[in-house]
């Protein structure tokens, strides 16, 4: 769990409650369900026509490692890759046919089958990092869903500020509704910049960091396995897959 985005969601909640309250206007000034309405309803109506509906629910998939980003102990993968090439060095790459039917991660899999097949180390990087490239693509395709959000939802605050505005220059006879009026415009502000600038962009970014995390644990798995085919040493191959952890 990533202790981190739930320290920065509380911020970000204390950061705008407590703020509206020490400037004396309460937290009941924060809510207008028509800011609400025009800003977070509006930038999910402009998303989904900006991105195509796979794109869109894989997105809303990822949203789930701001706080829970999927982790591999690359120690220990280093650990199991210099285990495979002790024991293809000493019995033959047949030797991990054990282990290709218990890896349950199916990239990983798929590497140690065309090992045990005798492929070409080049048909193995080759094929591997089209796998790679394909997943980073399409992750990073959904975190732009949230990118997206972030770039709209001030655009769309705006837009909710001026319709506020318009309504507040009708009622110009009735001066008791003016100030209300005024600050609901600048309620659907604050809704398009905060929840641009605290939730939708460093999501997007948080996202993004764990799409590159998994990319280069994908290539530190790429260079073990090519290694291991071309019959390096056990030990040669570990300090060189070392070179992947910080």
């Amino acid at each position: 769990m990533d202790l981190l985005s739930i320290i920065g969601f509380v911020l970000a909640m204390i950061a705008l409650i407590g703020g509206s309250i020490l400037k004396g206007s309460g937290v009941a000034a924060l809510w207008g369900p028509a800011a609400f309405v025009i800003v977070i309803l509006g930038t999910l109506a402009a998303i989904t026509m900006h991105t195509p509906m796979g794109i869109f629910k894989h997105g809303m998939k990822l949203a789930k490692w701001v706080i829970k980003p999927p982790h591999s102990d690359s120690k220990e993968l280093i650990a199991k890759i210099v285990d495979w090439s002790n024991s293809a060095r000493k019995q033959g790459l047949l030797a991990l046919e054990g282990a290709v039917a218990d890896e349950p991660d199916p990239f990983i899999k798929k590497g140690l089958q065309m090992l045990v097949d005798g492929a070409e180390p080049e048909v193995i990087r080759n094929t591997l990092e089209v796998a790679v490239s394909t997943k980073e693509h399409f992750d990073l395709a959904g975190a732009k869903v949230w990118e997206g959000m972030g770039i709209y939802a001030p655009t769309l605050g705006i837009i909710g500020a001026v319709m506020g505005l318009m309504a507040v220059m009708q009622n110009l006879n009735d001066p008791s509704k003016l100030g209300h009026g005024i600050s609901a415009a600048f309620v659907a502000t604050i809704y398009g910049i905060a929840s641009a600038n605290l939730f939708f962009l460093p999501m997007a970014s948080k996202i993004k960091a764990a799409v590159a995390e998994q990319t280069q644990v994908r290539e530190m798995i790429i260079e073990g396995l090519i290694s291991i085919s071309q019959g390096e040493n056990p030990r040669n191959i570990e300090a060189k897959l070392a070179g992947y952890l910080h």
